[in-house]
């Protein structure tokens, strides 16, 4: 038997969820792209903060799903903005 704690599915997903608000690309070479991905990071991260910071708070059962879905729908409201950067390795057109 593993000491590891199991963390159950609702908390999976919250996790999954809180990481893919913050998964944003690399923004392209321009002012306005970095200064736009620094915006919607900070945003998200807020977000983020908070909902956590409510859980901690105001836990009943069935907040930790509620939590990942609010997450996702903020997530869903803050979409990309700003350009991303293209690689262009060797050997790319």
């Amino acid at each position: 038997m593993s000491d590891r704690p199991v963390l159950d599915e609702a908390v999976k997903d919250l996790l999954t969820a809180a990481a893919a608000a913050l998964d944003l690309p690399l923004p392209a070479l321009s002012r306005e792209s970095e200064v736009a991905h620094y915006h919607l990071l900070e945003l998200r991260a807020m977000g983020v903060r908070a909902a956590l910071s409510a859980l901690a708070d105001f836990w009943h059962p069935g907040s930790v799903a509620e939590t990942a879905a609010d997450l996702r729908r903020q997530t869903d409201r803050q979409p990309v903005d700003y350009a991303p950067f293209v690689f262009r390795g060797k050997g790319a057109e």
